[in-house]
């Protein structure tokens, strides 16, 4: 950001936005946090500038941590190591590179380590190594979460193999938070290379960036030196990597705080009961008191585009809903979504398949037909929300997985078998509704649960009646003979036990009245996880494992099998 100076002025009055070359009256910018009210550009911030940023006043407690810097290979490039050291502290007032602190974002408790890209180029040397291990140390002993605002041009060279070994020690570091159920958010700023980017910048549990943040392993002018190649213009941008699952949100600076306290209270779990009054679960567990009616037309009822979808719900149902982009692969497919909500107080994780209302929309979310980034980023929210100890709600509606050649090259059995496995040995409770249709593998992939329910007009099936027509039949006209001979609908699934309850649709069906629909849901939801909440993960991992073992129990026993069941191996 240049400076403008006005004639006889001791300071300067006036920047020039890197971004857009507009001139910005000083004070303004600075109010506005640094940001191009213009074109919207994100200048640096210093560590403390984010740390008043970021911070509730009053509860900003620097950590009495000393970092151990020091000159073991005796490095001289054209100045001597330690006279940079000596620089960099005189020019920014800081030790080192980070600054590690304990406070609190709207009432909810955090360690903060903000980088400052000021402290050579916010490199990764012994000393940051040392004080993003503290960090992360302090917030393991006092079970609070862990913020890490980065912004780096990569490893310390003249520290050597030392500043090498740091990306081990903070990835470690992070490991150790993640096995005691700690949440970890990283918060990518402008720039984030090298060492910090492949550790723990890219090992948070959510990773939240800045417009225009770039982040990558190599920098863009040593990839173009060696491929030879111009790159795209918005390459490594915050943005790029949204769009191909390395990023869960891209944030503006005025909304930071914000994103950032919603984040955090989802890692705050209330106790069994918390949730509040509901009026009574409005579901349906007796087969004998659902009408009868034509397969064929609950096939078509089901794909009615007018049934609230998944976001649909998380609009209307839940609260506070954060979606959370990206399988960390490379991938972020939009027939899946799912992020943190909140189900009548209690922060739950929901995910589900979406579909659309318009050609346009189902065009853009692959008609609710996941490929494997899809299945694999819902496996990374459900090992989240086993880390934080959050409930998982599934929201099944998609005629099945994708089946076109590249998610097929890209591992779709593997990903599908990968979530079943997943969910069968989750440690929370799993709630599943089928909201629309259940189409095969592609829907049982997010639905082996606790507590199963289905919408009245629902369907789930092993294949779709026009696949089983093609196929036994011979003739796509047979579907409707397919559907009734499948025993796809609410009341047959209730009857095999499938579901554990129906959920009746209002007159006209959920399209019909999507807020009747949206009440009745969470009507259905709340005591099942709040009954679920009660219990051990031990003993929810038996019950969703003796629940699957059960189905086709009388063949297993004719055959002189037996089925398993808890304690027995």
């Amino acid at each position: 950001m240049t400076l403008l100076t006005t004639r006889g002025a001791e300071e300067a009055q006036w920047v020039l936005c890197q971004g857009c070359t507009t001139p910005l009256y000083r004070k303004r910018w600075a109010r506005g946090r640094k940001v191009c009210p213009e074109c919207g550009y994100h200048a640096r911030l210093t560590a403390p500038e984010r740390l008043d940023q970021l911070v509730d006043p009053g509860t900003l407690e620097p950590l009495p941590f000393s970092a151990v810097t020091e000159d073991i290979l005796g490095f001289v490039d054209t100045i001597p190591y330690p006279r940079r050291l000596a620089d960099a502290r005189a020019r920014t007032g800081l030790d080192e590179a980070v600054v590690c602190a304990r406070g609190a974002i709207d009432g909810h408790p955090v360690v903060v380590a903000a980088m400052d890209f000021r402290f050579l180029g916010g490199s990764l040397g012994v000393g940051v190594g040392q004080l993003i291990a503290m960090a992360a140390e302090t917030a393991l002993v006092e079970r609070i979460p862990l913020l890490i605002v980065t912004a780096s041009g990569g490893a310390r060279m003249q520290e050597g193999t030392l500043a090498l070994m740091q990306m081990a020690r903070t990835s470690a570091a992070l490991g150790q938070l993640d096995d005691a159920g700690i949440l970890t958010i990283s918060l990518i700023t402008d720039p984030t290379y090298g060492g910090v980017a492949a550790s723990f910048a890219t090992l948070a549990d959510v990773i939240v960036a800045e417009p225009g943040a770039r982040l990558g392993f190599a920098g863009r002018r040593v990839i173009e030196q060696t491929i030879h190649q111009v790159l795209p213009q918005r390459f490594q941008t915050a943005e790029f990597l949204l769009e191909r699952g390395f990023v869960d949100r891209v944030v503006p600076r005025d909304r930071l705080r914000t994103e950032l306290s919603r984040l955090l209270a989802a890692a705050v779990v209330p106790s069994p009961g918390a949730t509040g009054d509901e009026p009574p679960a409005p579901t349906v567990s007796d087969p004998g008191l659902l009408p009868e009616s034509d397969p064929w037309e609950q096939v078509r009822l089901a794909r009615k585009l007018d049934r609230p979808t998944t976001l649909d719900y998380l609009s209307m149902a839940f609260t506070d809903f954060q979606e959370l982009h990206g399988d960390r692969l490379g991938g972020d497919s939009p027939a899946v979504v799912g992020g943190t909500a909140r189900l009548a107080g209690r922060p739950v994780m929901v995910i589900g398949h979406q579909k659309g209302h318009t050609a346009a929309e189902l065009n853009q979310r692959n008609f609710g037909m996941p490929g494997p980034d899809g299945y694999r980023k819902a496996a990374r929210l459900m090992r989240l929300a086993d880390k934080l100890g959050l409930p998982v709600v599934t929201l099944v509606d998609t005629p099945g997985a994708y089946p076109g050649a590249d998610a097929e090259e890209r591992g779709q059995a593997v990903a599908i078998a990968e979530n079943l496995r997943l969910m069968a040995g989750l440690r929370v409770p799993i709630v599943t509704v089928i909201i629309g249709e259940g189409g095969s593998g592609g829907a049982l992939a997010l639905a082996v649960a606790n507590r199963v329910l289905i919408f009245g007009n629902g369907v789930y099936s092993v294949i779709s009646p026009e696949g089983c027509a093609a196929i036994l039949w011979q003739d796509p006209a047979a579907a409707p003979r397919a559907a009734a001979a499948l025993g796809g609908s609410a009341r047959d699934l209730l009857r095999l036990g499938i579901v554990d309850g129906v959920i009746p649709e209002p007159d006209g069906g959920t399209g019909a009245d999507p807020l009747r629909s949206a009440d009745r849901l969470r009507a259905a939801l709340v005591p099942l996880v709040d009954e679920l909440s009660g219990r051990t993960p031990q003993a929810l991992v038996a019950d969703r494992r003796e629940r699957f073992g059960a189905f086709g129990t009388a063949l297993t026993v004719e055959s002189g099998l037996r089925p398993l069941r808890e304690g027995v191996s």
